[in-house]
């Protein structure tokens, strides 16, 4: 399949497909309501494909890379589902590193979120990707089924299930005790949520367009925070004032970025909504971030 950028779309059939990508409307529903843009030989069925991610296009690094060593591991959760699955990518060379956990989007630890890991893993990090879909039976393969699976998970519970996961990744005996978070959409909400909840254990935070903490719970915050928000992410952005008021009244450390006519995901390079120069702006200061806070 041919890659399309965002520019190929109308601004508000991209909105269209956001919107159905966070369950505010079903695939009938953006089918029915994309219609009047299948025209010059378009279906609406292509332009949905199109739309959907290609992982054909994430592989960064490949698995099978000699620069570092991956696999699975499960993480004990009592507080949460019980256990939460995930991917750790780490150096080849043995001896200890700063961690950093890696969450996904609304989706799952898709192919994705994964290569994210193995990023990491180049840069001398050890990087863990917990599936917070381990306890409906884990990422199911598609992102469509993913996002289905997703709503059914109980939120309460896979938040521990991310505590949990963050504790034991620094608590590891390769580990220098240095502990990271980095998180896209969902993920860039949880990285907001740790940071409350771990306080102190947690030593740096990256948030790609995702929620903010609430204000009340802004001073519980000790994480250095790096903000990254798109210009065109009208819900998340609305967020971010008030947010950045109590991180400034409270004298936490952060650096927010805005990159203006960007679209939410604009780092997920499986879709059309992908943007290679602010990607690869972005991906640098939170590798810079990580080397300044972590190392």
């Amino acid at each position: 399949m041919e890659r399309k950028v965002a520019s190929d779309y109308p601004q508000e059939l991209l909105d269209l497909f956001h919107e159905y990508q966070h369950g505010d409307i079903t695939r009938r529903n953006f089918l029915d309501r994309a219609a009047k843009f299948a025209v010059g030989g378009l279906t609406v069925a292509s332009i949905f494909e199109s739309l959907r991610p290609n992982y054909a296009w994430a592989q960064q690094v490949p698995p099978d890379d000699k620069r570092i060593k991956v696999g699975y591991e499960t993480v004990q959760s009592p507080e949460g589902n019980g256990s939460i699955k995930g991917y750790l990518a780490r150096p080849a060379k043995k001896s200890k590193h700063p961690v950093v956990l890696v969450i996904h989007e609304n989706r799952g630890l898709n192919p994705y979120i994964e290569d994210v890991a193995r990023r990491l893993a180049t840069a001398n990090f050890i990087a863990f990707a917990p599936d917070g879909l381990t306890s409906v039976g884990g990422y199911p393969g598609s992102d469509e089924k993913g996002g289905e699976a997703f709503r059914k998970v109980d939120g309460k519970k896979m938040t521990e299930d991310f505590v949990a996961a963050a504790k034991w990744l620094k608590a590891r005996s390769d580990s220098t005790g240095k502990l990271g978070a980095v998180g896209f959409c969902f993920g860039g909400g949880m990285v907001s949520t740790l940071a409350v909840r771990l306080g102190k254990d947690l030593n740096a935070g990256v948030a790609f367009y995702g929620r903010q903490a609430a204000a009340d719970d802004v001073p519980k915050i000790s994480a250095p925070l790096l903000l990254q928000y798109a210009g065109n992410d009208q819900r998340i952005n609305e967020g971010i004032a008030p947010y950045e008021a109590a991180l400034k009244a409270n004298n936490k450390v952060y650096e927010l970025h805005m990159y203006d006519g960007k679209q939410h995901g604009f780092h997920n390079d499986t879709t059309p909504r992908y943007d290679e120069e602010a990607a690869k702006l972005a991906w640098t200061r939170t590798l810079d971030w990580f080397k300044k806070y972590l190392r």
